[in-house]
């Protein structure tokens, strides 16, 4: 598929092109005819009768393995972590992991006072 700068080169040739035929024809506005041209060869392009239709044979066989075969493609691509950087992240969770359990801790202790003086 062109990138939109090609296709744009595309129009703008092609607009060239027609403006100077409509010129001297009269009969249709050069930007009437580039649009009916973009709207089949876009049609043309979308139609889904022009697209290959796919089989529904209900055969699994020849697609067993690919979900395997495609995790570990994709854990190929991953970027791991290296130990500096498991660490820094283990340590960074214990902390976060203390702090929140000291939160808690302090809280019940107020909590358990207020509690009991009102029982």
């Amino acid at each position: 598929m062109p990138s939109r700068a090609q296709r744009r080169a595309q129009r703008r040739q092609q607009q060239a092109g027609a403006g100077a035929g409509a010129a001297g024809s009269g009969s249709a506005p050069a930007g009437d005819q580039s649009f009916s041209q973009r709207a089949r060869s876009r049609q043309a392009q979308v139609r889904p009768s022009a697209q290959p239709s796919r089989g529904q044979t209900g055969r699994r066989e020849a697609q067993r393995g690919s979900f395997i075969r495609e995790s570990i493609a994709e854990l190929r691509k991953v970027e791991w972590p290296d130990q500096r950087q498991v660490t820094t992240g283990a340590v960074v969770v214990i902390i976060a992991c203390a702090i929140t359990g000291a939160y808690l801790w302090v809280n019940d202790l107020i909590w358990q006072r207020i509690v009991e003086t009102i029982l």
